[in-house]
């Protein structure tokens, strides 16, 4: 589009610049441009709810375009989570909505004095009071604006309760179910005092090669069809299939990791939820369909909410021993309506119910409240005490690694996070390349900046042999080696890095995958005009340039090879039963090859690596302070 809205809440002023040539030549979109802008304008010394820092919401070139699952779009600021590279996605329709508006990106400054929403209708933009907003949950804002603007077209982003009162890991949701999950996000929107951001553009997408755009694209929808795998999403959303599938290999976290088997799981599987389903719900331009809307009829009142993802099933279920499923689609809807990421809000969970199990913690300590394993009714009434900072929910609300540090009594030894986040529901116990994932990304615990699915069985083992070679073979796909894991990491992590700045779903590239590097350098090339795009060494080197930022963003920060690294459970402590069993994480050997891979000596950033990516600038200021 060719345009970028800033917005400077402290002085109620915006302006548009044009978007520059040379960050989308070197950073193509999305991620790449919200690295770069957040790099070069949020210092180190800024403390994440201060009103220096700033949101930057970011579109990519194949948003809102003919591209099959090309809904997403991202935010990244400095998270108050970890204090440092804050990065999360979403899907739904607003990102193709901002484009349709005439922009790229929206960048957020400042604070306003009162509670404000920003209204962007096409060339107009207005920052409009939200005293009648602030203190709604997401759901009740997005209908109250739509109703203001007498437009249930327009689209909302939104915070909660929990952003609002700045809980550490809030989050900004958009059309009452799809949200900017992780890193906690929506507490520097609530800092700023922006209860909510609303679109409408009636603009459209232009594509530089219209022609080869549109086979590349329907090409890409009929090998979605086709994809076996994306069936089981289609037909019951992200988490039966995956729970099933988990289930089978050994990686379900239970009881805040004590071990990966849970035997009640099978009553969040395929077959077991086929009696909850109501409607399917997609996000723009996808034909996977994975969203679905459950009714559960329990002793709480018939619930209709959205069905929870994976990550929120086993936050909720497993992780805490819960196998109530009406309890987690009340938490997972409670955390949508409040605006709380469901990942950290089940793990500082099970984090303090392992704590009442070891007599860390006693039933006064958490009001009153009974927290053995499986309390489903304790949970819930968790969830509701962290977004209003309640009780024992004020410590909670601080993120699993400060509430540790705060509670103290040996706490922090069941404490699980990777550079202060919350462990995602994986455990590279049971998927080794998983542990190396979730050690080295840039925004603390994750598994979707790279996630290899190949050493989850020998099953995948041609397609490995196609990516990586045959030599390779079998140790790259043996869930329990280290060997190899390293190059398969980098290469999902760079490839990911350009999924990210395009921007697409993962469920479009995950394994096998639907479409890989060379899919995407097509689909660039055309959609810009860009010829250089169409090189896939050269989509590869912009995926280096970006991964190097990110990294020295936090290295900016204080953050080292220290830093990458996972919880002792996970390091020390053997699975003790099920498929598993025995298993721990050598983490150093992969480490060791990752580094080597990354031209990072003994994980440590460069003048030589980082001149090489083209970043002469972030070397010679990490120079000049010390870093390098």
């Amino acid at each position: 589009m060719g345009q970028i809205l800033r917005v400077d809440l402290g002085r109620k002023k915006h302006h548009v610049e044009p978007l520059p040539h040379a960050l989308v030549r070197n950073y193509l979109g999305g991620l790449g441009f919200a690295a770069r802008m957040l790099f070069d304008e949020v210092g180190p010394k800024t403390d994440p709810l201060e009103p220096g820092n700033e949101l930057i919401f970011a579109t990519g070139p194949l948003t809102g375009t003919l591209w099959p699952t090309s809904g997403r779009f991202m935010v990244a600021s400095k998270s108050p989570l970890t204090g440092v590279w804050g990065e999360t996605y979403c899907g739904g329709f607003f990102g193709p909505m901002l484009k349709y508006a005439g922009y790229d990106a929206l960048v957020i400054q400042g604070r306003s004095e009162k509670p404000v929403y920003l209204w962007i209708d096409d060339d107009s933009v207005e920052i409009r009071p939200a005293k009648e907003l602030w203190g709604h949950g997401t759901a009740e804002t997005t209908d109250m604006i739509r109703e203001v603007h007498d437009d249930q077209g327009i689209e909302v982003l939104s915070i909660g309760r929990a952003g609002e009162n700045l809980v550490r890991f809030a989050c900004i949701v958009n059309d009452f179910m799809d949200a900017f999950g992780r890193t906690g996000l929506g507490a520097v929107m609530g800092s700023k005092h922006l209860k909510a951001i609303a679109a409408r553009g009636t603009g459209g997408v232009r594509v530089s090669n219209e022609e080869e755009f549109i086979r590349l694209a329907a090409e890409g929808h009929e090998r979605v069809f086709k994809e076996a795998r994306l069936g089981g999403l289609k037909d019951y959303g992200t988490s039966p299939p995956l729970i099933d599938m988990k289930r089978g290999v050994g990686d379900l976290p239970t009881r805040n990791h004590q071990t990966l088997s849970f035997e009640e799981a099978k009553k969040f599987g395929c077959h077991a939820v086929e009696n909850y389903f109501m409607k399917n719900r997609a996000c723009f331009g996808c034909p996977i369909r994975c969203k679905k809307i459950h009714r559960v009829p329990s002793g709480r009142g018939e619930l209709v909410a959205k069905a929870p993802e994976y990550e929120s099933t086993c936050a909720f279920g497993p992780n805490c021993a819960v196998d109530d499923y009406g309890a987690i689609l009340e938490a997972n809807m409670l955390c949508d309506l409040h605006g709380m990421d469901t990942m950290s809000a089940g793990v500082v969970i099970s984090w303090l119910m392992e704590c009442y199990e070891k007599g860390i913690v006693t039933k006064e300590d958490c009001d009153g409240l009974d927290l053995r394993w499986g309390n489903s009714g304790a949970m819930v009434t968790l969830v509701k005490k962290i977004a209003n900072r309640e009780g024992i929910g004020n410590l909670l609300a601080e993120g699993v690694y400060r509430a540790a540090e705060k509670l103290g009594r040996g706490s922090m030894k069941y404490c699980m996070h990777a550079k202060r986040m919350e462990m995602d529901l994986n455990d590279g116990r049971g998927h080794r390349s998983l542990g190396l994932t979730q050690a080295v990304s840039p925004r603390g615990s994750c598994h979707m900046r790279s996630l290899v699915v190949i050493d989850q069985g020998y099953a995948f083992q041609k397609i490995a042999a196609q990516r990586y070679g045959e030599d390779k073979l079998p140790e790259i796909c043996d869930p329990y080696g280290e060997k190899y894991k390293a190059l398969a990491v980098k290469d999902c992590e760079d490839v990911y890095a350009i999924r990210d700045s395009l921007l697409v779903c993962w469920y479009s590239c995950g394994w096998p995958p639907v479409f890989w590097i060379e899919d995407f350098a097509a689909a660039a090339a055309a959609a810009t005009g860009i010829r250089e795009f169409g090189d896939v060494r050269e989509m590869y080197r912009i995926a280096e340039r970006i991964c190097n930022l990110r990294r020295a963003f936090n290295v900016r920060e204080g953050l080292g090879p220290k830093d990458d690294t996972l919880p002792d459970r996970i390091l020390k402590e053997p699975i003790p039963d099920g498929p598993s069993k025995g298993q721990v994480v050598n983490l150093e050997v992969m480490l060791r090859d990752y580094y080597e891979l990354r031209k990072w000596p003994n994980g440590n950033l460069t003048r030589k690596t980082l001149t090489e990516v083209g970043l002469v600038d972030v070397a010679d200021e990490l120079e000049r302070l010390g870093r390098i």
